[in-house]
């Protein structure tokens, strides 16, 4: 029976894919918008900023279950 649900949450939860712009609804990013970079099999890497003092891009990883897709 546990196999069954772990099935089911996994279909109900929507996979960001390369370039989509998510919004992050868990944790200290709580709010922020990003651009998805990289997928992983729990999580996708988000650019969700610029350093300005070393001119490089802001990344973090985030949870599929703690993000929601933007349009």
């Amino acid at each position: 029976m546990p196999e069954e649900t772990n099935e089911k949450q996994e279909k109900s939860i929507v996979k960001a894919n390369i370039g989509d712009m998510i919004q992050i609804s868990k944790g200290t990013e709580k709010g922020t918008k990003g651009k998805v970079v990289a997928i992983r099999e729990n999580s996708v890497i988000a650019e969700i900023g610029i350093n300005v003092k070393k001119d490089e891009p802001i990344k973090t990883v985030v949870n599929h279950k703690n993000y929601k897709l933007v349009k």
